[in-house]
């Protein structure tokens, strides 16, 4: 049995990597002796098709996103409540919502300055598209902090797209669940 249905998967790539793109903010869980360890931290997808992100070195976690450790990512896109009100045809309650779920191995990437590369480009990829900020080299708040900041990259062993969506309800019901997600997300 799959679960969830079929219906509710998404096994289009693109579809995945532009949800963690548009919702870079994952929460990142590791597992250490049967204990979880949780963090919401931005993730950053590269075109090489792994995963960069950035974390405080006395996050307990940090010791965890490093030497090869398996990690799971969630990232959420938008979600909310849908009220039987808003469909044609007799229904219950529900809630609708996207998410990509990721498992991955972790590489320590033990370079200052490919850390203070890579927070220039995480910096200029979140100030999209106004860019109202540009984080410099040179920026001396930066260079005080670069020593207790951890990078880490991600290599995507698994992917799963859960986007349940009232698909299967007749097409004008789902075309006002639509309606609703967009009116609950803006």
């Amino acid at each position: 049995m799959n679960y969830p249905p079929q219906h509710h998967q998404d096994n289009v790539k693109l579809h995945k990597i532009e949800v963690i793109k548009t919702y870079p903010l994952a929460t990142v869980i590791s597992v250490k002796d049967n204990k979880p360890f949780i963090t919401h931290l931005p993730i950053i997808y590269r075109k090489d098709g792994k995963l960069i992100g950035h974390i405080d070195k006395y996050n307990p976690q940090a010791e965890l996103l490093k030497d090869n450790n398996d990690v799971t990512l969630i990232f959420s896109g938008p979600q909310c409540y849908i009220s039987p009100s808003i469909y044609t045809t007799t229904q219950l309650p529900t809630w609708n919502y996207i998410k990509v779920h990721l498992k991955g191995t972790v590489k320590a990437i033990d370079s200052n300055e490919a850390l203070k590369e890579s927070l220039i480009k995480m910096t200029e990829f979140l100030e999209h598209p106004e860019h109202n900020y540009v984080l410099e080299p040179d920026n001396p708040r930066m260079k005080g902090l670069i020593n207790y900041i951890k990078m880490f990259e991600i290599n995507i062993t698994n992917w799963e797209g859960k986007f349940k969506l009232s698909q299967d309800k007749k097409p004008r019901d789902i075309e006002n669940a639509r309606a609703e997600l967009i009116r609950a997300n803006q």
